[in-house]
């Protein structure tokens, strides 16, 4: 379980939001509109009317503690690039942003946004998984709470054997390793993880969350 900020909730925030939520996750939720507040206060674990453009806020919301901050605030650019501002000076290493337009994610960019988002009216679940499995680079729903996903093997990993990570896990099932150009359907358990490879796992959601706790 981890504790995360979700600014904005709006349709796009709210959705991240109570995504998190379902995920066993603890979720902040601010917003400067009370029906919004009011709108989804009983589904998180805080819900704040509050002025996000306000370092002083932010910082006695205990902001600077969560996992990863998502600005989610849509119409208003000049108010999702001072939350930006502010957090990068509170510190935060992991902030992602919503972007309106192609010169808002231009100065995002440059303000050095871990992620900058784009989103389509189902976007928020897919943030919302990314963001509770940081190896997952991308995933695909077969069906409720059934997942295939791609992991991107990080350098914390290199030189850590196969069945090391995957052992206690016959739930998951492994579908493929890809190193380079090399794809192999078939894996031999011994076989060293390097930086760099890719493994598409297929399971249940449950499973898919005991396992993410290896690779991080």
């Amino acid at each position: 379980m981890a504790l995360f900020a979700v600014i904005g909730l709006g349709s796009f925030g709210a959705t991240v939001a109570t995504e998190l939520v379902g995920l066993n996750h603890d979720v902040i939720g601010i917003d400067s509109n009370k029906k919004y507040v009011e709108n989804i206060s009983d589904q998180l674990t805080h819900a704040v009317i509050a002025d996000a453009t306000d370092e002083h806020v932010l910082r006695e919301l205990n902001i600077q503690n969560c996992e990863a901050v998502v600005v989610a605030i849509g119409e208003d650019i000049e108010a999702s690039i001072l939350c930006v501002l502010h957090l990068k000076n509170m510190g935060m290493n992991k902030i992602w942003a919503k972007a309106k337009s192609k010169a808002h994610h231009m100065i995002l960019a440059h303000l050095g946004v871990n992620k900058i988002i784009h989103p389509e009216e189902d976007m928020g679940t897919r943030i919302a998984q990314s963001l509770s499995y940081p190896m997952v680079s991308r995933y695909m729903a077969l069906e409720d709470n059934h997942f295939i996903v791609k992991i991107e093997i990080k350098k914390s990993l290199q030189g850590e054997r196969f069945n090391h990570l995957m052992d206690h896990n016959s739930e998951v099932k492994t579908l493929l390793h890809k190193r380079g150009k090399d794809i192999l359907f078939k894996i031999d358990p011994h076989l060293i993880l390097q930086e760099g490879d890719i493994l598409l796992v297929e399971g249940e959601l449950e499973p898919l969350r005991k396992l993410s706790a290896r690779f991080k």
